[in-house]
Formats: structure tokens, sequence, C-alpha cells
């Protein structure tokens, strides 16, 4: 099984000898706010009829509350150390850049 993801470099080590990336999946999650958390789920949960009487008085309960965003994805960090010849084979990426990692069980 081989799995493919791209990483963010998001800082750069270097020692003189050997360099340290460390790097974070390239994932563009959307936030999504509590309230829209609840009334998805209520959503599923009632019947047509009940959701149909429930959905304004929620709606209009959650109106006044704070509006609270949640990520709804923990991204996968990596630290890569290499030799120096090794990083600049790889033409030097520096912070920001994306990069290409294969994961695969030998």
């Amino acid at each position: 099984m081989t799995a493919e993801d791209t990483f963010k470099i998001t800082q750069i080590v270097d020692n003189g000898k050997i360099i340290q990336l460390t790097l974070i999946e390239n994932v563009s999650t959307e936030s999504i706010t509590q309230k829209q958390m609840i009334l998805e789920h209520v959503s599923k949960t009632l019947d047509g009829d009940t959701k149909d009487q429930v959905m304004p008085l929620l709606k209009a309960i959650l109106h006044a509350q704070p509006t609270i965003k949640i990520k709804s994805y923990q991204q996968t960090q990596v630290t890569v150390s290499m030799p120096v010849s090794r990083y600049v084979s790889m033409n030097r990426p520096q912070v920001g850049d994306i990069i290409e990692l294969t994961f695969r069980k030998l």
C-alpha cells in the first residue's frame, strides 16, 4: 500500500552538515461553526414533521449565540533530517514550498 501526500515546509533548521525540515500536511480545511454542527445533527436526527416545527425555533436560539469556529481535521506533521547534499539535490526548497512524500511499507 502506498500513500502519496503533499506537505508544506513550515521550518528549516541548518546546522551546516544536516538540514532539518518540518513539514505539515498540505490540506486546506474549511472551518465549520458550532451552530452548523448542531443544525446538521438535529436535521439528520428528526423526522420531517418534527424538523419543520423545531428548526425555526432552533435557528432563532442559535442566532443569539456566539459563533465558534471549529477546525475538523488534524493535520499530519513530519520532521525530516538529511545531509546538505540531499537538500541541494532537491533544489533547496524553502519555507512555504510544497513537497511530495511517498509512504510505503516495505
